[in-house]
């Protein structure tokens, strides 16, 4: 298995192609996680949203439409490009953000200060499990007592789970995108020191996924 370094690299760039080749790679309507997790937002008063791994936005441009001011990260340039553009276009520009960032380094908000953060398929994507529970533990530096973090994996309920290449330390690839299935294990591993509100299995066309709440003790 290649090194994290290099795996955070080559997959870098594997994402850069696909999205200068695709600008809206994922589509453009908001994904099942993002529809959930407005509600669930909504109706915790909260309205300001950091979306690690945004990629083109989709998700980004529906909570800023549902009034959320979200500031959105990812570590594609164009992917970031195609975001701004968009918002650009809809008029919302004054509610949406977006910074190159990779997650593998400290999170740039000061301790505290977020109160709410999303993350839909970001945490299945290539990290080592020791890059995981660093993620974790600087979203949960970030967060204010009480924030909540939602994040959307895909599940080893998945009829994908082992039918692909494996990479060692439960990574597995294809076609040049690198990433992993969550259990339950590594969903209550990642929990620790945070209130679990649940971990909720659900489909979004043939994948099976997991959606997790957690929040910051207050």
């Amino acid at each position: 298995m290649k090194t994290g370094q290099e795996l955070a690299r080559a997959q870098q760039d594997r994402w850069e192609q696909a999205y200068e080749g695709n600008p809206r790679l994922h589509g453009v309507e908001p994904s099942a996680a993002a529809r959930w997790t407005a509600r669930l937002f909504g109706a915790a008063g909260i309205d300001d949203v950091l979306e690690l791994g945004a990629g083109h936005g989709r998700d980004a441009l529906y909570l800023a439409r549902q009034g959320f001011s979200v500031h959105a990260t990812d570590f594609s340039e164009s992917a970031l490009d195609q975001l701004r553009l968009d918002a650009q276009r809809d008029g919302l520009d004054d509610r949406v953000t977006a910074v190159l960032h990779d997650v593998r380094d400290p999170l740039p908000p000061a301790d505290g200060t977020v109160n709410a953060v999303y993350a839909n398929l970001l945490m299945s994507m290539a990290f080592t499990r020791a890059e995981l529970r660093s993620l974790v533990q600087e979203i949960r530096r970030v967060l204010r007592p009480g924030g909540l973090f939602v994040y959307s994996v895909w599940s080893t309920d998945d009829a994908c789970y082992g039918r692909r290449e494996d990479l060692g330390d439960g990574l597995c690839t294809r076609d040049g995108f690198a990433g992993r299935f969550f259990d339950e294990e590594l969903v209550q591993e990642l929990a620790a020191h945070w209130e679990l509100g649940g971990a909720d299995r659900y489909a979004e066309g043939p994948r099976q996924l997991l959606r997790v709440t957690q929040a910051k003790p207050a």
